[in-house]
């Protein structure tokens, strides 16, 4: 399929290919001004782009049209999109180097730190520990976990603000009693572009991502969706 815009539908350049067209057999979509023109009665799908003049004070300056031939090429765009069920995962397969293209394809998986890179910590542990592995690992919070390895609380230096002022003593207080219990939590399978969403209506800046026994697989913060060029 080959489309062509002209609004006279009389241009020199095109009508020396039209019937190189017409040889390979390739079908002619026409956006043009003037469906009795040479060319909108060479195609084979003609759509009227008229306008009744320019924007252009002398009605000279393609203006007005060239807006009636972008309007019309979206229109096109979108039903060949839906048609098609387009999805953002093929949006970002032909623009994977682009910000929407990364939003489309990135998943929490692909940045978040596992393993021995995740900071976690048992319930019961003190506070000076947890401080430790918080600070250690360098995200800002760390995880808190059951006997059964289930997240139960994490802790962030928000937390240790809020315990500051509450004149808690830090080197005898245990991570239960100054964790935030019930976190906000994502799956490894999400877009990391929905994780962002989840950040700024919970106004967080790190969360864990957790399998389906609420077990924690990951942990990512603002910072790591900066530098996937997400946030």
């Amino acid at each position: 399929v080959i489309l062509i815009i002209s609004n006279s539908g009389e241009t020199p350049e095109i009508l020396t290919i039209l019937p190189l067209i017409k040889r390979i057999g390739a079908k002619l979509i026409v956006l043009t001004g003037s469906n009795h023109s040479a060319i909108g009665q060479a195609a084979d799908v003609c759509l009227d782009v008229s306008v009744m003049r320019e924007a252009c004070p002398l009605n000279l300056t393609p203006t007005a049209s060239t807006t009636a031939a972008l309007a019309m090429g979206d229109a096109l765009a979108v039903a060949l999109f839906n048609q098609r069920g387009f999805g953002a995962t093929d949006f970002g397969h032909n623009h994977p180097g682009g910000i929407l293209g990364r939003r489309a394809l990135v998943y929490v998986r692909d940045i978040m730190h596992s393993q021995n890179r995740m900071p976690l910590v048992d319930c019961g542990t003190v506070l000076p520990k947890a401080l430790l592995e918080m600070t250690s690992k360098g995200l800002g919070m760390t995880g808190v976990v059951d006997k059964e390895g289930k997240l139960v609380g994490i802790f962030t230096d928000g937390d240790l603000r809020r315990a500051l002022n509450q004149s808690i003593n830090l080197y005898d207080a245990l991570i239960d009693d100054v964790m935030t219990a019930h976190p906000q939590t994502t799956s490894a399978d999400a877009l990391a572009a929905e994780t962002v969403v989840v950040m700024r209506e919970a106004s967080i800046n790190g969360l864990f991502a957790i399998n389906d026994a609420r077990e924690p697989i990951g942990a990512l913060n603002i910072l790591d969706l900066v530098r996937a060029g997400i946030f």
